[in-house]
């Protein structure tokens, strides 16, 4: 059974409509992966400062963060969720990310260039967003970031489901936009 790895960073738990489209997908792959949800909560994971920067070039990553970068490498699938946050996404998820890449093990270096070394063929990130701002926009600072890492990375093919403008509209017109973002997904998950 293939494997799949989901990043949680949907901060308001199941009042958090991000993890309401979540939780619907989740349902639907739940029967074709063997999954694991890695739920980051802001106290995880240490943010890659200067004391960590020496430690990793003297050749120190603590086990544990070597060994889910371990489990992020040998992905066959990926899922993030986080809501949008002042323009991209909870700071928790970079400090993730950043924990996560690890040269020789989510990448390395070619003599030339970088090359990713994960074996994730397809990565689904779900969002909404408060404000109309669409994928793509120039206002959306989050999907070029996990475009990018998707780059050092060596992911395959990402999809962005967002709902947007939800802060803007009724509760009802809300979760409309939830149901056709969750509708969105569910196409996806088919080839997924």
């Amino acid at each position: 059974m293939q494997k799949l790895i989901v990043i949680d960073a949907c901060m308001r738990d199941r009042e958090s409509r991000t993890e309401k489209i979540l939780e619907a997908l989740l349902a639907a792959l739940g029967s074709r992966y063997d999954m694991e949800k890695i739920i980051l909560d802001g106290e995880d994971y240490e943010a890659v400062g200067r004391r960590v920067l020496r430690e990793r070039s003297n050749g120190y990553v603590p086990d544990d963060i070597v060994a889910q970068a371990k489990q992020i490498a040998a992905a066959d699938r990926i899922i993030i969720a986080a809501p949008f946050w002042d323009m991209s996404f909870p700071a928790i998820l970079k400090v993730f990310i950043e924990n996560m890449s690890l040269f020789n093990i989510t990448f390395r270096n070619n003599g030339t260039s970088f090359e990713g070394l994960c074996k994730c063929g397809k990565l689904l990130y779900i969002t909404t967003r408060g404000m109309n701002i669409h994928t793509g926009d120039p206002l959306d600072g989050a999907t070029p970031y996990i475009r990018a890492i998707g780059e050092l990375w060596g992911l395959g093919e990402i999809m962005t489901v967002a709902a947007e403008n939800m802060d803007y509209c009724t509760s009802e017109e809300a979760d409309l936009k939830v149901k056709a973002a969750i509708a969105e997904g569910l196409e996806i998950c088919r080839e997924f």
